[in-house]
């Protein structure tokens, strides 16, 4: 049984496969051993994604740990990841259409045992080490961009750069709408609002707001998304690059089941199956 549903993960992969640009041999001799199929390399890939197991304990004689490094680094170099992320979004915004006008921005905080260059004091688990990853995410809670940092980051220092991931999503509506909660009720936070031209809700310190109140519960929902993959949830990963690349896996994943959701209320297709449930 697949880590991921294949009526998630068959699309998936073959939008990637599609953005893999040709593999050229350049082997001097040409008697190597035959290169393993991407296909199987991206499925043991989104195992360990899913169930955050090691490299040597998803890799068999089908493909080794050793080759699932080297293919990882390979197409961290080339960008597909994030090409991937994108695609998925650009193909959600074309069917079901992104929710621009209001958007939230908040702080998660997870494990990270390994240290390594996303690690740091974490303030809520006794100092041990973690990461945080500051999400933004549109009205109905798709996952846009992720930012990571060390867990002892402020989560207001984050906000800038994670704002400035919606240039990937220009033209943006008039009058866009930022729901941050009262981590975020700090002059810095207003002034890059204002910056970017961007209109902001921030719960106040020191007044109970509910997250039921306001829009920005959508963002809680999906920071909780991304925290079933188990190596976003325990991050072992040391290189900045890497733990990036597995967040932008974990967002394209996440906006396929999120868009397979809504196109079954929306469209019709002869196998349309009778029911939502992902199986």
């Amino acid at each position: 049984m697949p880590a991921v549903p294949s009526c998630i993960l068959d699309p998936l992969r073959e939008q990637f496969l599609a953005l893999l640009p040709p593999h050229v041999d350049e082997h001097p001799l040409g008697c190597h051993r035959p290169r393993i199929d991407d296909a199987v390399v991206l499925d043991k890939l989104v195992e360990g994604l899913v169930f955050g197991a090691g490299y040597e304990r998803i890799g068999d004689a089908a493909c080794s740990a050793t080759t699932l490094r080297r293919r990882r680094d390979e197409w961290i170099r080339l960008g597909i990841f994030d090409q991937l992320r994108l695609a998925a979004l650009d193909a959600y915004d074309k069917m079901i259409g992104l929710d621009l006008v209001d958007v939230a921005v908040d702080g998660c905080t997870t494990k990270a045992p390994c240290g390594g260059q996303c690690a740091g004091r974490s303030p809520v688990d006794r100092g041990k080490g973690g990461m945080k990853r500051s999400q933004l995410c549109d009205g109905a809670g798709v996952p846009m961009a992720t930012v990571s940092a060390p867990a002892n980051t402020v989560d207001h220092r984050l906000l800038g750069q994670t704002l400035d991931a919606l240039k990937d999503f220009a033209p943006l509506p008039a009058d866009v709408t930022v729901h941050l909660d009262a981590g975020y009720d700090y002059r810095p936070c207003r002034e890059a609002l204002d910056q970017r031209g961007l209109l902001g809700t921030i719960a106040s310190r020191g007044t109970p707001a509910p997250i039921q109140v306001g829009k920005r519960w959508v963002v809680e929902r999906a920071n909780s998304w991304l925290n079933d993959f188990g190596r976003l949830r325990r991050c072992t990963e040391r290189r900045h690059a890497c733990v990036d690349a597995y967040l932008a896996l974990a967002v394209a994943i996440v906006t396929v089941r999120a868009l397979r959701r809504a196109v079954w209320l929306l469209y019709r297709w002869d196998t349309r199956p009778r029911s939502r449930r992902i199986r």
